[in-house]
């Protein structure tokens, strides 16, 4: 824990976010992206091997939602490309197997869709303290509830709060 906190350490001394990913990080056996967050993915993490959370996410099961990508662009190994008509199909399948958690990094388009789609069990939002504007919003705008239990919230120095939902069925 101390040798990822000490690669990702911020300019200011409160690691609590920090500690809320490695805590999901070490909770996860497959990770799923849209195509777009996965080719930035994949062309950054491969070539900073040689730190702990680098050597996990080059080392994890990365599955790819994508309909342009074929087999010969998937570099970053392990990856699994899921077509967008099978999604629904596939993360039931991921969900289903014995193990830890999937989880998804980015991917605002993906991650509409599968709450659209109630195949979320969890969220963790990290809520930043300022507003940017614009961007892709992670909702779907059906307007159907989807309610979620807060489980745990975590506020670091600089305001950066870290929360997790669960699920509430």
């Amino acid at each position: 824990m101390e040798d990822v906190l000490e690669v990702y350490h911020r300019p200011y001394d409160d690691q609590r976010p920090l500690v809320c990913i490695d805590e999901a990080s070490k909770r996860t056996d497959a990770l799923l992206y849209g195509r777009r967050t996965w080719q930035v993915m994949a062309g950054a993490w491969p070539g900073r091997a040689g730190d702990p959370f680098a050597d996990w996410i080059n080392a994890a099961e990365k599955h790819v939602v994508s309909n342009t990508l074929t087999e010969a662009d998937l570099t970053w190994a392990p990856t699994a490309l899921i077509r967008g008509a099978d999604l629904s199909t596939a993360v039931n399948a991921l969900r289903e197997r014995p193990g830890g958690d999937v989880n998804v990094m980015g991917s605002a388009s993906l991650v509409r869709s599968l709450l659209a789609n109630d195949l979320v069990d969890e969220l963790m939002l990290m809520i930043e303290p300022i507003v940017l504007g614009g961007g892709k919003g992670i909702f779907p705008d059906d307007g159907a509830a989807r309610p979620f239990k807060l489980v745990s919230a975590v506020t670091a120095k600089t305001g950066v709060q870290v929360n997790r939902y669960e699920r509430a069925r």
